[in-house]
C-alpha cells in the first residue's frame, strides 16, 4: 500500500503538486490521469525518490521513504521513453541490472520471451527501434517481481500484438494482488486495464475512486466520456 499525505512540490513559483493526499491499496490498478501539467508525472517521481517533494509525507507498507532508498525493491518501473548507454547490448543490460540486484532469486522472464528478446539479445541500444526498446523497458519492470509496479504510457510505441502481451501480463499480475499505478492517454486501455482512477488537475485532486463510481456519477458507460463530464462540469469528487 502507499499512502501520500498533504504532499507539495513548487519549481519556482509553480506549484505541482499543492497539498495532494491519497492511498492506493494492493489488489488494486489505478489509472493516474489529467492534462498536460496537471502534475502526474511529478507525482511518480516523488514515489520513486527522483524528486524530493517540498513538504508532506509518502509511506510504502508501513513505512516512510524518506531516507530509507530500501522500499524501490518491490517497485517495478515501466519509463515512458528508456534512456539506456547507445552501445551495451540487450543481453548485458539484463545482466548487469541482474547483478545489481542482491535479491534477484526471484526472476520473471515472461515478457522477455514473449516479446521474443532472446532472439535479439546481442544488440545494441542504440540500434533498436522505439518499440523494441519500450519492450525491453517492460520486461525490465516485470523482471523481479515486484509487488508494486509503475507504468508510464506503457502501450505507446508497441505493435499490436506486443501491446495484448503486455495487457495479458498485467491483468494476469493484478490477479495475483499486485498494485499497478498507470498512466496513459489512450483511455481505452486505462478502461481495461483499471479498477480506480485519480484524476489531477494543476496539481490537486480532482476525482479520485473507482472508475465504476465515475461512471455512475456521470452516467457515462465509457471512461473517456466520463471523464471528460469531470472536465466540463468541473466536478470534484474525492
Amino acid at each position: 500500500m502507499i499512502s501520500i499525505r498533504s504532499l507539495n512540490k513548487k519549481f519556482g513559483k509553480l506549484c505541482v503538486l499543492d497539498r495532494v493526499s491519497v492511498e492506493f491499496q494492493s489488489t488494486k490498478s489505478y489509472a493516474i490521469i489529467g492534462p498536460n501539467g496537471s502534475g502526474k508525472t511529478t507525482l511518480i517521481k516523488c514515489l520513486l525518490g527522483m524528486v524530493l517533494p517540498d513538504s508532506g509525507e509518502i509511506d510504502v507498507n508501513g513505512e516512510t521513504i524518506f531516507k530509507y532508498w530500501n522500499y524501490r525493491k518491490n517497485i517495478g518501473y515501466m519509463p515512458q521513453i528508456g534512456h539506456y548507454p547507445d552501445q551495451m547490448k540487450i543481453g548485458k543490460l539484463f545482466e548487469m541490472m541482474s547483478d545489481l540486484r542482491s535479491d534477484s532469486s526471484s526472476i520473471d522472464e515472461e515478457l522477455i520471451q514473449e516479446f521474443k528478446l532472446p532472439q535479439i539479445m546481442h544488440k545494441r541500444m542504440h540500434t533498436l527501434s522505439g518499440g523494441t526498446r519500450q519492450k525491453v523497458s517492460g520486461a525490465l519492470a516485470f523482471l523481479f517481481n515486484p509487488s508494486i509496479l509503475i507504468l508510464d504510457e506503457p502501450t505507446a510505441g508497441l505493435d499490436p500484438i506486443a501491446v495484448e502481451v503486455l495487457k495479458s501480463k498485467i491483468q494476469a499480475e493484478k490477479a495475483k494482488g499486485k498494485l499497478f499505478l498507470i498512466t496513459s492517454h489512450i483511455l481505452s486501455d486505462l478502461d481495461e486495464l483499471s479498477s480506480d482512477v485519480l484524476y489531477l488537475e494543476e496539481g490537486h485532486v480532482l476525482y479520485n475512486d473507482s472508475i465504476q463510481q465515475l461512471k455512475d456519477e456521470t452516467g457515462e458507460v465509457k471512461l473517456g466520456r466520463a471523464i471528460a463530464a469531470v472536465m466540463k462540469n468541473n466536478l470534484v469528487i474525492v
